[in-house]
């Protein structure tokens, strides 16, 4: 395995001796259908994002099903002491926004897909801002390195984690305990997307597809229906 998809085994088993026993610590699980994450190969793992603390309960998941999750983070932690290092050791990409260099994320994802690594995207960029907290329309960014590289994009829906850590505080909620709910849908079919040039329509189109993947697991994992339309944060 190539250490571009994996720590080194030192950093591996330090965030899994701390990440895995806080885990179970505080949440109960109800995990489903990890059967449909490829164990080998290069995938693109597409999420909604609740709390800031989905990511760390959803690595948990995707270890405890065989993949190594490379994260996407915001570059501005690379720069913090200490945690920067960690960070960077861990194998995240740091996400360059509103600069020149915001495609070299996409362009060190591919390369890492080539490599057989399994990129965890959160499509909306940030925490859904959905007052019933659904997931919102999605950024491109995603859509466009499953066009370029071919490979499988698989949504992935969550519930729980905006109950142990709501966004915007700080504190958990730690008690009573909460359940953190994962499912995994079928991979997204973008076939009908293959040789088109990667125009702004096409992306939006092909976004669109991978949103309401996660949004229909995410109502089977609610046991309700979904709304019509996907909340736009930018108004449109």
């Amino acid at each position: 395995m190539s250490g571009l998809t994996r720590p080194s085994r030192f950093w591996e088993t330090l965030a899994v001796v701390i990440v895995k026993p806080l885990s179970w610590l505080l949440i109960k699980r109800d995990w489903r259908r990890g059967d449909r994450i490829p164990r080998t190969g290069g995938v693109i793992l597409v999420a909604n994002h609740l709390s800031w603390a989905d990511p760390v309960l959803l690595a948990h998941f995707l270890y405890d099903h065989g993949r190594w999750p490379i994260v996407l983070a915001k570059s501005s932690l690379f720069k913090v002491p200490l945690l920067g290092y960690a960070v960077r050791s861990l194998r995240a990409i740091p996400v360059y926004r509103g600069s020149s260099d915001a495609a070299r994320s996409l362009h060190e994802s591919a390369e890492r897909l080539k490599e057989g690594g399994a990129i965890l995207f959160y499509p909306e960029g940030t925490c859904t801002r959905d007052p019933r907290l659904w997931p919102m329309t999605g950024k491109t960014g995603a859509a466009r390195l499953a066009l370029e590289t071919g490979v499988k994009v698989i949504p992935v829906a969550h519930w729980g984690a905006q109950e142990l850590l709501p966004y915007g505080e700080k504190r958990p909620r730690l008690f009573p305990r909460k359940t953190f709910r994962v499912t995994v849908g079928e991979p997204v079919d973008l076939s009908k997307y293959a040789g088109l040039p990667p125009h702004a329509p096409v992306l939006r189109d092909a976004t669109a597809d991978i949103m309401a993947a996660i949004t229909e697991q995410l109502a089977v994992l609610r046991g309700e229906k979904a709304p019509e339309t996907s909340y736009d944060p930018d108004g449109r």
